[in-house]
């Protein structure tokens, strides 16, 4: 309808407004709720071009409207509004053809440009956790809306498999894991445990022993014994303590933990993980075989994960693979005096022209940087996919520096596509006040797969409470069960504007709630429909009746579902699909508490607000599909 109106407008300009008016003139809104209509045409930008109040402007407007475009039922004029009521033969054509497609809303598909999302992208050194769930989600679901709207779509991640962190699981395992009666350390096949969850074990035994020695080495610096220190570590020590005097205490702590991070470099076992890692990047075959059969584990473990989150990946990219090739280009870059070699022979890239700082690429021992993979990362996958027009990285906010950074080396070694680079960056998962942050290291993080496990049994709980799941198999109620904790799960974390925190409680079952705006509230109204088309005795053509206000409102948010996907793909925001659904939702269940449908006497009011139902529960379907979230037939 914008544009029939559009078009009646321009190609009449002369006649109404005395002039050609430019298109960006014409600019329409959503009618707001305390006023009849159902679209707004903004009048301000005509009064000048006609000379008269914006009351006189939208009555002229109006009368022409009404007479020049079809379905066009009355209009009225607030302020400098002109608000425009659509017959119900209007909508009832748009519900006709919405009616015809299955995939309605959706592109063609791979009829617009190739894009890579990049999500999870997890260490080998833990097991993925409650922040990986929102990235895990949010890619996947951006993946999904981005292929809904035509675009081809790669899903990848970089598995950093590779570095400091994975040498540390190693070298504790190496030193800390007991012997079983076989004289064997623990294994997954030994323990029973997973195999990422094993590994992740001995990276916090790591920082345990990490950590009783940095406080020894503290308490010897106290005690003014530096026994074999660097005189230069010993200096630092001593300006940084007597920096404290007259502080405040939050001050001190800041002092007290650049202490504890000098001492931490100077422990016995960080030597010795750093030095497995040199040996790893010479590919030392017994440090080489251990790293492969460690990070097997994890990769087992990860596979898991992921089948139980409902996500998946078309191409895996590897550190251990990558770094090699952004190491080549810090030589190509050096070569070209994009990079540049301190004293230390660690190389740097200096970004002050471009309002950053400095930013190491390679370190003084050779050994790379998260940021020389993510070059070569970059690099590789274009190669790979000759058609690649973008990328988009999703990762949290606390790496946007990192990602401007990455752009701007793509774009000083010469790659122009480095300008369709983007990075998603979506805000953190947090737990309530008093719960404490999430530490990998220490071991406080809210596991992936016991909060996954946990949300499910809730779901069981409330679900066999309320009853209704006569006649289901053990199966399928196991099957309704998971399909509405992971559905609310994925809905909670998923109706949040990416770029805002998440405040979740993993002891609330607020996620699975059937009221409100929530996954099993839509979930629900799905299966509700799916009950009311089941029970009717066929269902007639569509013929023209006259709308129910709610009905009408119905049809304008079924009519939206297209543009509201194409804005969710330009802002890759699932929020956009959430919010909308729970719109459409709480809509019909307006109409459905108020109209009747299977007792309606006349059978063609009757056959359209089945024909509604059955529309309603199609769009919801598509829907929640690009959340990654199931909708039952049975609830």
């Amino acid at each position: 309808m914008e544009f029939k109106i559009k078009e009646a407008l321009l190609n009449n300009s002369e006649e109404l407004f005395g002039i050609q008016v430019e298109e960006k003139l014409i600019q329409f809104q959503k009618t707001r709720k305390d006023v009849e209509g159902d679209l707004t045409l903004v009048i301000f930008p005509f009064v000048k071009v006609l000379k008269c109040s914006p009351i006189e402007a939208g009555e002229k407007i109006g009368a022409f409207v009404k007479e020049n475009t079809s379905n066009i039922e009355s209009y009225s004029v607030v302020g400098g509004f002109l608000n425009i009521v659509i017959d119900s033969s209007y909508w009832i054509s748009a519900l006709s053809e919405i009616d015809k497609n299955d995939r309605y809303g959706f592109g063609e598909p791979d009829s617009k440009s190739t894009i890579m999302v990049e999500y999870s992208s997890p260490n080998t050194n833990k097991p993925l956790h409650l922040g990986h769930l929102r990235n895990n989600f949010l890619g996947y679901s951006v993946a999904e809306i981005l292929k809904a709207n035509g675009h081809k779509v790669i899903k990848t991640q970089i598995i950093n498999d590779r570095g400091i962190h994975i040498c540390k699981s190693m070298l504790a395992w190496q030193k800390f894991s007991p012997l079983n009666e076989k004289g064997e350390r623990e294994t997954p096949g030994n323990t029973g445990i997973k195999g990422d969850k094993l590994v992740g074990k001995y990276y916090v035994v790591f920082d345990k022993h990490l950590m009783i020695e940095a406080n020894a080495i503290i308490d010897q610096w106290n005690a003014e014994d530096f026994g074999y220190t660097d005189e230069t570590v010993s200096a630092e020590f001593n300006r940084l303590d007597e920096s404290k005097a007259g502080k405040e205490e939050k001050t001190i702590k800041g002092i007290d933990s650049k202490i504890k991070e000098l001492a931490k470099n100077q422990t016995s076992i960080l030597r010795e993980a750093k030095e497995m890692l040199i040996r790893w990047e010479g590919r030392d075959p017994e440090t080489y075989l251990l790293w492969t059969t460690m990070n097997s584990w994890v990769y087992t473990g990860f596979e898991s994960t992921y089948k139980a989150m409902g996500v998946d990946f078309d191409k895996l990219y590897y550190e251990s693979d990558t770094f090699l090739l952004g190491k080549d280009l810090v030589d190509e870059g050096l070569s070209k005096d994009v990079f540049y070699r301190k004293d230390d022979g660690s190389v740097w890239i200096d970004l002050s022209d471009e309002g950053l700082d400095e930013k190491l690429v390679l370190r003084s021992d050779g050994t790379a940087v998260y940021m020389t993979q993510d070059v070569g990362t970059a690099v590789d996958r274009f190669k790979d996919y000759s058609d690649l027009e973008g990328m988009i990285y999703t990762v949290g906010n606390e790496q946007d520096h990192h990602f401007k950074v990455l752009f701007l080396i793509l774009k000083k070694l010469g790659y122009d596509w480095s300008e369709n680079c983007s990075h998603l960056s979506y805000g953190m998962v947090e737990l309530p006040k008093g719960q404490g942050r999430m530490k990998s290291r220490e071991g406080t993080v809210v596991d992936a797969d016991d909060l996954m496990e946990s949300i499910v049994d809730s779901a069981r709980e409330m679900t066999q409470e309320r009853g209704h799941l006569d006649g289901m198999s053990e199966e399928d109620r196991e099957a309704l069960f998971e399909l509405i904790g992971m559905g609310g799960l994925k809905y909670f974390l998923l109706k949040v504007d990416p770029k805002k925190r998440i405040v979740f409680d993993p002891t609330n079952p607020e996620a699975i709630e059937l009221n409100g705006n929530t996954g099993p509230y839509i979930q629900y109204a799905h299966a509700r429909i799916k009950s009311l088309l089941a029970k009717a005795d066929g269902i007639g053509e569509l013929k023209d009746v006259d709308l129910h206000p709610i009905e009408k409102e119905i049809l304008k948010q079924l009519s939206g579902f297209p543009n509201t996907m194409n804005e969710a793909a330009k802002n890759h925001s699932p929020a956009l699909i959430a919010n909308y659904m729970y719109e459409l939702v709480k809509l019909y269940n307006t109409f459905f508490q108020s109209i009747p449908v299977h007792i309606e006497e006349k059978q063609e009011l009757k056959d359209m607000r089945l024909i509604l139902s059955r529309n309603v529960a199609k769009v919801i379907g598509l829907g929640m599909t690009l959340l990654g979230v199931k909708v039952p037939e049975r609830m």
